[in-house]
C-alpha cells in the first residue's frame, strides 16, 4: 500500500521521525464540560485546551483537538506537533438506538483543513453485535468520510469505541465481551473501501480484570496470558496501521497495557493519548484556576506523559505497512 502525496505528508506531520505517533488528545467536549461544571464556559474551556496543547506538545508528536473549543490551542501547540481535528459532534443521538454519530454542522474536511488540520479524526460508538440496519447506517457514514479525505487527500483516523446497550462498559460482563467487539470492529474497519488510514483503537482487554495485573482488581476475566493473546488475535486482522487509545483510564492502568502489548509481540504504531495525562489535574483548574492547572501541568502531567512515552519503545513504525523508505522522510519531518 502507499499513500498519496497529502496523507503521506499528514501523516509524517503528526509522527516522530521514526514513523511512530506519540499523540495526546485534547477534543474532549461534553465529558469536560461536565468535569469542569461552572467553569465549562467558552472562555473556560479555550482556556483548559489552550494550557493542555502547550504545556504537553513539546512531549507529544502531535495534538489532537476540536475545532469547537481548541483553535486557539492549536495555535499555542510546540513546532514538533502535528495537529489532528475532530469532525464529529461530541456524544451521539440518544433518540434512538445504536448510538448514531453525526458530523459537526458548520464543518467539512475542507474546512478543517483549511483551519491547519494535517489529519482528520472521526469518533465511532460500533458493536459488531448490533442489528444489521444499525450497522449499515455506520459502514455509510464513515465511507463518506473516508471519501471526503480521499478528495482532500488528507489522513484519516477512525476511532471506535465498543459498548454493548445494557452493560457497563467499565464492568465484567462487558470485559468478557470486549476481546471479540475489539477485534471484529479491527476487522471491519481496516477494509479499504473505508478509507482509514490509521485506526485508534481500544486495548482489547480491561486490564483491571487480568489476573496478576498491577492496576487487577478483580475478579479475574483474562489469565495474563489469555489477555496477551487477545492482543494479538486483534493485532493480527489489522492491514492498516492501528495506535492505542487511553480511554479515560488511569496513567498506570494506561501504560501497564502498553507494557502487555509490547511483552506479547504486538506490532501497535503508537498512541493518542488524553485523560491519561491530563484528567487528575481537572479538580485544580476547577478549584484553584489556570495558574494552579499550570503548575501541575508541567510537574505531574508531564511525567503522566513521559510515562506513555516510554512505553513507546515497543511500538513499531508506520513506514513498512505503506512502503515509505524512512531515508525519505527526512529527520525534521
Amino acid at each position: 500500500m502507499k499513500l498519496t502525496p497529502g496523507k503521506l505528508k499528514g501523516l509524517k506531520a503528526v509522527s516522530t521521525p521514526k514513523g511512530v505517533i506519540g499523540a495526546a488528545a485534547m477534543d474532549q467536549r461534553g465529558s469536560l464540560k461536565k468535569a469542569l461544571g461552572q467553569h465549562a464556559t467558552d472562555a473556560g474551556l479555550e482556556e483548559f485546551k489552550s494550557l493542555v496543547t502547550e504545556v504537553l506538545t513539546p512531549h507529544a508528536s502531535a495534538i489532537l483537538l476540536d475545532p469547537e473549543w481548541g483553535l486557539p490551542a492549536s495555535k499555542r501547540r510546540a513546532k514538533n506537533a502535528g495537529l489532528l481535528l475532530a469532525y464529529e459532534k461530541t456524544g451521539y443521538d440518544k433518540t434512538g438506538p445504536g448510538r448514531l454519530p453525526d458530523l459537526l454542522d458548520h464543518w467539512s474536511v475542507r474546512r478543517l483543513k483549511e483551519a491547519g488540520a494535517n489529519c482528520i479524526k472521526i469518533l465511532l460508538y460500533y458493536t459488531p453485535f448490533d442489528p444489521k440496519e444499525i450497522n449499515d447506517q455506520k459502514h455509510a457514514w464513515v465511507e463518506r468520510i473516508g471519501d471526503e479525505c480521499r478528495a482532500n487527500d488528507v489522513p484519516f483516523f477512525l476511532e471506535f469505541v465498543g459498548y454493548e446497550e445494557g452493560l457497563d462498559e467499565k464492568g465484567f460482563d462487558y470485559a468478557k465481551k470486549k476481546p471479540q467487539i475489539v477485534k471484529a470492529s479491527m476487522a471491519e474497519f481496516t477494509k479499504d473501501r473505508y478509507g482509514v488510514d490509521v485506526m485508534k483503537v481500544e486495548v482489547p482487554v480491561n486490564m483491571k480484570f487480568v489476573e496478576g495485573a498491577k492496576t487487577y482488581a478483580g475478579p479475574t476475566a483474562y489469565s495474563k496470558k489469555e489477555a496477551m493473546q487477545h492482543f494479538c488475535d486483534a493485532a493480527a486482522v489489522a492491514t492498516k496501521p492501528f495506535i492505542y487509545l487511553s480511554a479515560g483510564v488511569s496513567n498506570a492502568e494506561f501504560t501497564e497495557s502498553l507494557e502487555l502489548a509490547a511483552e506479547a509481540g504486538v506490532k501497535f504504531n503508537g498512541v493518542l493519548c488524553g485523560r491519561a495525562t491530563w484528567k487528575d489535574g481537572i479538580p485544580l483548574f476547577a478549584k484553584d484556576g489556570a495558574p494552579a492547572f499550570r503548575k501541575w501541568l508541567e510537574d505531574q502531567g508531564v511525567k503522566n506523559i513521559n510515562n506513555v512515552n516510554e512505553r513507546l519503545k515497543g511500538a513499531t513504525s508506520w513506514f513498512p505497512i505503506y512502503e515509505v523508505e524512512p531515508a525519505l522522510v527526512g529527520a525534521g519531518r
